[in-house]
């Protein structure tokens, strides 16, 4: 440090002293981790396979935390604080001269006494007096928040706020899914190395208490079973003959068949059970019986609820005959978005102690997270509500799992599971952007309530926006959204992701001729090893001789 400048100095000084503080905030930000400690207990007890679960359930508490904080600070705050008059502003309200006046009939509950099991009942279908509050899309008929120096545009700011928090939730789970990827395919390029990670130097010698000491002693023992396990049927797999690998792909050809035919065969079900159910809602409901119309209006759900009974009895069924790995036979059942561990003698399983069913648990979440997706739009403080039941659903999946649950004999990867979670979550994602897409840009707007009764549709405030704009920076959003630049820009994207695809080629053969160096070295080293414990034992038996 002497022979540098003052300037280096304090450079290099700066620079560690950074790199000290982001180590101490990191490590201050492991300790702040929500259920840091009950998901290292239950990695302990059950396996890196099931924590992975939980961590995935910890994934979705904080996604959903921030999004509601996003739509909590572009929507609620400025109707909040000009509701109950803490800042001096105003609401711009929507014109109803231009409103359909029957789309603004509603039917007025009878007024007189009112049962307390009403309130209930509409504090869990969101009836009744929920529907006048902030909790749905129609609350919010206002064309903006006038304050003393701007004019907030409220349907402006609900839109960015369902882009905003779509792209967020695009991007984070793009983000863990690579990293999720980078180390499976890591670990699943040599596996010898793995065994030698976790028997050399996987022992944290920082854990000084007995009982951190004994999880930890725990959690690599259900990680090497795993790679036992692994090894096990790649073995089972590069032992079969010819006629034994034709069987079983044929077998699992006509298997896919059948659950292909299940799958089209419960779809059309829902398709039928829908169109009988609004071709006989148009009817007059008071020339129903009351049972008849409470069949009728839920019976897309009774048959959606029998597919999602019927259908995992015959997968789980189907999946046994098909021989496959314990990681992927959890990814397959997954994809087939409706599993449950189920077989012939389940009443008497009842009694004991039942396997945790991943992939059961795991469709459930990314369920109630896609549903929250596409909920949000018409029910803004819903991921609040998302927040709150997945931690609930954590305390209970985990008293539930340390209290009636036992370890599966079956173990697998915790890298190969989050990144397949995660996965299945992005198929979510995408499967709630294409309704949310096609609701904002070709369904048209309410008319009665909500902040769009001035538009045809959603979609219509942006073009209002960028009109209001300076004409040099119209022509500049214009020219960015036109085919002209598009084409250009995606050609570029195209050549860009080409170069980086050779480049991960290139190291990839970079990395394979490093490791064949490495083995040669090996080989090198054992048989030098060798010809000196060969020339020490010469040496030994003439000194004996002599």
């Amino acid at each position: 440090m002497k022979y540098l400048s003052e300037w280096d100095q304090w450079k290099r000084y700066s620079s560690k002293s950074w790199k000290r503080f982001i180590g101490k905030a990191r490590e201050m930000a492991t300790h702040l981790e929500l259920w840091r400690k009950d998901i290292r207990s239950i990695e302990g007890k059950f396996g890196t396979g099931i924590q992975s679960y939980f961590s995935f359930l910890r994934f979705l508490v904080l996604l959903n935390l921030v999004i509601f904080l996003i739509i909590f600070m572009l929507v609620l705050l400025p109707v909040l604080l000009t509701k109950y008059n803490i800042t001096n502003s105003t609401f711009v309200l929507i014109p109803s001269k231009d409103t359909d006046v029957q789309c603004t009939v509603y039917p007025i509950s009878s007024s007189g006494l009112i049962y307390f099991y009403s309130y209930i009942i509409d504090l869990l279908s969101g009836t009744g007096f929920l529907e006048e509050t902030c909790l749905f899309y129609g609350h919010y008929t206002i064309d903006g928040v006038k304050f003393q120096n701007f004019t907030y545009d409220l349907p402006l700011a609900y839109l960015l706020s369902t882009i905003v928090y779509l792209s967020l939730s695009l991007l984070w789970i793009v983000k863990r899914s690579v990293e999720g990827f980078k180390i499976n395919l890591i670990r699943s390029e040599e596996h010898f190395q793995s065994y030698c990670n976790k028997i050399f130097a996987g022992w944290d010698f920082c854990i000084t208490s007995r009982s951190m000491a004994d999880l930890r002693h725990s959690s690599l023992r259900y990680e090497l079973r795993a790679d036992l396990e692994e090894e096990r049927i790649r073995q089972k797999i590069a032992e079969r003959t010819s006629e034994e690998t034709i069987r079983i792909y044929s077998l699992r050809l006509f298997l896919n068949c059948i659950v292909l035919a299940v799958l089209a065969a419960c779809f059309y079900a829902i398709y039928r059970a829908t169109i009988f159910s609004q071709e006989h809602m148009k009817k007059e409901i008071d020339k129903m019986v009351f049972g008849e119309n409470l069949l009728i209006l839920y019976l897309p759900s009774i048959v959606i609820t029998l597919a999602n009974f019927i259908t995992p009895m015959i997968f789980a069924k189907i999946i046994h005959y098909e021989d496959y790995s314990p990681g992927f036979e959890i990814r397959l059942t997954i994809l087939r978005l409706l599993v449950t561990y189920c077989s012939s003698w389940k009443l008497i399983q009842c009694w004991g102690q039942q396997e945790f069913a991943i992939p059961d648990n795991v469709l459930g979440i990314v369920y109630g997270q896609t549903i929250c997706w596409i909920g949000a739009f018409f029910s803004p403080l819903l991921p609040a509500i998302a927040t709150l039941k997945f931690i609930i659903i954590f305390y209970v999946k985990e008293m539930s799992l340390l209290y009636t649950c036992r370890p599966s004999p079956r173990q697998f990867r915790a890298s190969n599971s989050n990144f397949f979670f995660l996965l299945v979550l992005l198929i979510g994602l995408c499967l709630a952007i294409i309704p949310l897409t096609i609701s904002m840009a070709r369904i048209p707007s309410s008319k009665a309530c909500g902040p769009f009764t001035n538009f045809n549709t959603t979609w219509e405030v942006v073009p209002k926006t960028v009109s209001t704009f300076p004409s040099s920076l119209q022509s500049l959003v214009h020219g960015v959204t036109s085919e002209a630049f598009a084409v250009p820009f995606f050609m570029i994207i195209c050549l860009i992701m080409f170069y980086f695809i050779a480049l991960a080629g290139a190291h990839k053969r970079v990395v394979v001729q490093l490791r064949e160096q490495l083995s040669l070295e090996s080989r090198d080293k054992r048989y030098l090893i060798q010809k000196l414990t060969e020339a020490q034992r010469d040496m030994k038996n003439r000194l004996d001789w002599q």
